[in-house]
């Protein structure tokens, strides 16, 4: 459960919305450009021949991107020449599938792991959330470490600079995983994919508090359907559970605060490395690292030690099964997420983020036989709906 899905109410993974971000400013440098070779009738006539290279070598750079975006670039219909012509080419397909099977493949694992970390907290009755964590985030440590030394991947190594910039952002990590589990406990998972949506609100409130950024009408709209949405989702709850709606609530905080926190700490912790970057698996390496020592010392806080040697579900080999399948699942959100990103866009992958809640909430009812009601029910599918509306207005507010 390392570094996790990363929209605005799932981040973890802030990897993600740097690309976004970066992808926007690209193209808002190539349409000027643009804007520039429009106007080249004009400048040819009154610049110099210096100055009329430059632009041309500009606006030919710009052509050949656009012409490697034809085939690349799934996003809004983008893949106009190949989709006007009668045949399409293997390359064409390729993509295209490689797009699907990423979106699956997130779609499975962001679900499953929900899934399975309520099947272990709630079907196997396991009080050591921490222990889960500390057990997951190990998981991944080791994969990561082996995929590093057989050379599949690249990590920064972890200097002193890095770890000391880094802590403060493992500490609210730490906490937004555990009030997680402690969370899932006691609500079910519908609700908990409602209650989420508050970190939404939570972190529209700080962006514009701390980084002067203002959302549009159509935004807060939708934040204002999700407020409404948890707050009659909580009244109609036939399961209502006092304690994991506060730890839900802690968890809505921690993790807008991760969300915002990363986004400060992220150009620093770049200027640190060796390479001036860090991308995904260094994130999931730092963070997973770093929490072990963190986790252990919550575990005997918690005393969740004097519960582990008595629980008889450590010698089930079944249930050592399905939590180190948590394990894979949550690293695997991390690659999944990353890899649908780089097939699709920032506007595929947040649309499917939000209408991936739909089955979750449905299977979470269904699989662990939650008591609901027509009018719980509304307020979840209103929840989700709110959703879907708020991630197509910051669609359109990027635009």
């Amino acid at each position: 459960m390392g570094t996790r899905s990363i929209s605005l109410d799932s981040p973890d993974s802030l990897y993600e919305r740097n690309l976004i971000d970066d992808s926007d400013k690209v193209n808002r440098n190539e349409e000027r450009i643009l804007k520039l070779h429009e106007s080249n009738g004009v400048v040819e006539q009154t610049s110099s021949p210096l100055k009329r290279e430059v632009i041309n070598r500009l606006s030919y750079s710009f052509s050949m991107k656009s012409h490697e975006n034809d085939e690349i670039d799934l996003e809004g219909g983008k893949l106009v020449k190949d989709k006007d012509k009668p045949t399409r080419s293997k390359g064409v397909i390729r993509i295209q599938n490689q797009a699907l099977f990423s979106g699956i493949a997130y779609c499975i694992s962001s679900c499953s792991m929900i899934l399975v970390n309520k099947y272990v907290l709630s079907s196997y009755d396991f009080n050591a959330g921490i222990s889960l964590m500390l057990y997951q985030n190990f998981i991944s440590v080791i994969i990561v470490s082996t995929l590093r030394f057989l050379g599949v991947i690249s990590t920064e190594p972890l200097t002193w600079r890095l770890i000391k910039v880094w802590l403060p952002v493992n500490f609210i990590f730490v906490g937004m995983l555990i009030t997680s589990m402690f969370s899932l406990k006691y609500i079910n998972v519908a609700m908990v994919t409602v209650l989420k949506n508050v970190t939404n609100v939570i972190t529209a409130l700080g962006e514009m508090y701390l980084f002067q950024k203002d959302h549009d009408s159509r935004v807060w709209a939708a934040l204002f359907l999700m407020i409404i949405s948890a707050i009659s989702g909580g009244i109609t709850d036939l399961s209502f559970h006092a304690v994991g709606y506060a730890w839900q609530i802690l968890n809505c905080f921690l993790t807008a605060s991760y969300s915002l926190t990363l986004r400060r700490v992220m150009d620093t912790a770049k200027q640190v490395t060796k390479s001036g970057n860090l991308n995904e698996f260094s994130m999931v390496m730092l963070n997973n690292t770093l929490s072990l020592p963190l986790g252990l010392i919550l575990i005997f806080v918690f005393n969740e030690v004097d519960y582990l040697s008595r629980t008889p579900l450590l010698r089930l080999p079944t249930f050592w099964l399905v939590v180190t399948l948590s394990g894979f699942l949550g690293l695997a959100i991390s690659f999944t997420s990353m890899w649908f990103l780089h097939q699709t866009g920032a506007t595929t992958y947040s649309l499917v983020g939000s209408l991936n809640k739909i089955p979750l909430s449905v299977a979470g009812i269904l699989l662990f036989h939650v008591p609901t009601s027509l009018q719980n029910s509304a307020s979840i599918l209103f929840g989700l709906l709110a959703g879907v509306i708020f991630a197509r207005a910051k669609m359109r507010e990027r635009s």
